[in-house]
């Protein structure tokens, strides 16, 4: 059944209001009429069944006929602090980590990512990734799309770390020198609903200042496995762990 998402506001107790781009959709792409049976929710874990009742081109009614609780968001808050890569690579990102469970995305400047991203085209490539996010999240039957940050230099980057539970920097050395503990040790130490950044360099890793400074702050380094994953891969591998410990262990 085909799920959109609305705003708080476009969701009473016995209505939903579709407005935007989600009414094209629903009537040129998806062909639907009055009658049709549609799953909505308001990106505040209230997702409903409905029955399309009306419909215009500007708006589409639908009445409310059962409350659902689907269960798919991970158990914890992941944010997944990624050095700017190359071409449509953060796309690739988002789009599998919202499949995943992430929870938000926050793009930064490492000192060895190539690509630059000025305040023009910063803001058109968020409002992609945000699309990108919100569709992932309907396919995948997510309760919430995550969040696309704004881009964050270094030093801002630096600041986020205290206000989370945990923080793991994907480092490629530790993979190298075999060491497979600290990502299985941090997991075990944390309980449902608490908040983990993984950070994540560009392609041409993070320099050992930045590991430094991070370390200093708090981060943990540690290996993703004993293969040297690609920048697009190490946050599938690390949300697919956490999938792993927290819900299919459980």
């Amino acid at each position: 059944m085909q799920r959109y998402f609305v705003a708080k506001e476009q969701m009473t107790d016995r209505h939903i209001h579709i407005i935007g781009d989600d009414v094209r959709h629903i009537l040129r792409v998806m062909r639907m009429d009055v009658g049709d049976e549609i799953i909505c929710s308001n990106n505040d874990s209230r997702t409903v069944k409905c029955c399309i009742s009306s419909q215009t081109e500007k708006e589409i009614i639908a009445d409310i006929i059962e409350e659902l609780h689907p269960n798919t968001e991970l158990p914890v808050h992941v944010t997944i602090a990624q050095g700017l890569p190359k071409g449509d690579k953060f796309e690739l990102i988002v789009q599998k980590g919202t499949e995943l469970g992430a929870s938000g995305f926050l793009p930064y400047a490492a000192a060895r990512s190539i690509v630059k991203w000025d305040k023009k085209k910063a803001g058109k490539k968020i409002e992609r990734l945000e699309k990108i996010a919100k569709e992932a999240a309907e396919q995948s039957y997510r309760e919430r799309i995550p969040t696309v940050y704004d881009i964050h230099s270094f030093a801002e980057l630096k600041q986020e770390l205290s206000s989370y539970d945990a923080v793991l920097l994907a480092y490629e050395e530790s993979a190298k020198s075999g060491e497979q503990a600290k990502l299985v040790k941090t997991l075990t130490a944390l309980s449902p609903r608490s908040s983990i950044l993984i950070i994540i360099g560009p392609e041409g890793g993070m320099t050992e200042e930045e590991v430094s400074q991070l370390t200093e702050e708090g981060a943990i380094p540690c290996g993703f496995g004993p293969r040297i994953v690609r920048t697009e891969t190490a946050s599938l591998y690390a949300l697919a762990a956490i999938s792993y410990h927290f819900e299919l262990m459980r």
